[in-house]
């Protein structure tokens, strides 16, 4: 089923998920762009889903579920216009059926959908990358993290927010004679040229250059082990001491 890209803010994206019976809003961080986008289409959206609660993920959705009269997915009264509070596991939503996976670390409450082969992960995994550890620990990131390198390696990965080259940037950084950091650098230099989005990214690109999910391989232990030498070799440990690193990464 199609997916759909609405540019918000700087560098956000907000989706939209085509089934036969409707069409989901994924992480409206604001609403103009979404009536919009429904207008030219002529289509009206029949629910929307959340990642978590920060507003530039959630700012649209009180407009919008007003004005469709739709239900709000989430994992908790942080989100605005909560109908339907959601955990782990399935969730039949439009007659298709989605796996919903707790994925702490972004926030203490970070939810993702898996639709057939699309991943959306909001502010957890990004391209080449990860976010930033606001309420959650580097062990729940971690973890979170590798409930992802789990799933197929066909799998497309529909991140919150245009951060590819900045991160692409980090992980040759940590991880110099990887080729595919390399090769994935000039296609998203010449991608954004264009203007257009670096993502979906794919899971097996993903378990090949992104640091984050790699934090068992001697490669990213060295690297982690130079910016702090107390790290060690233990996978946790060196995601973390990696996160420190890209926090003040310029």
């Amino acid at each position: 089923m199609p997916i759909h890209f609405i540019p918000a803010f700087t560098d956000n994206y907000i989706y939209v998920a085509e089934t036969p019976k409707g069409a989901w809003i994924i992480d409206p961080g604001c609403a103009e762009p979404v009536f919009a986008w429904c207008a030219e289409h002529q289509r009206r959206p029949s629910a929307i889903l959340c990642t978590h609660h920060h507003a530039d993920h959630t700012g649209g959705v009180e407009a919008l579920a007003q004005h469709f009269r739709i239900p709000v997915y989430g994992a908790n009264q942080r989100i605005p216009q909560l109908t339907h509070a959601v955990r782990a596991g399935l969730l039949a939503l439009d007659t298709e059926s989605l796996t919903v996976l707790e994925v702490p670390g972004h926030t203490r409450d970070h939810l993702a959908y898996v639709w057939k082969d699309a991943l959306f992960c909001g502010d957890t995994l990004f391209a080449a990358g990860c976010g930033r550890l606001f309420e959650g620990t580097a062990a729940q990131m971690f973890h979170s993290l590798q409930q992802f390198a789990k799933l197929p390696g066909d799998t497309a990965v529909y991140c919150a927010h245009e951060y590819t080259l900045s991160n692409l940037r980090f992980a040759a950084q940590v991880d110099p004679e990887n080729p595919v950091i390399a090769q994935r650098q000039k296609e998203a230099t010449e991608q954004r040229a264009r203007n257009e989005p670096t993502l979906p990214s794919g899971m097996a690109l993903e378990c090949a250059s992104n640091p984050f999910l790699r934090c068992h391989e001697p490669a990213l232990i060295h690297s982690a082990n130079t910016f702090d030498p107390d790290t060690g070799s233990d996978p946790v440990r060196v995601f973390s001491t990696l996160r420190r690193w890209k926090d003040h990464f310029p």
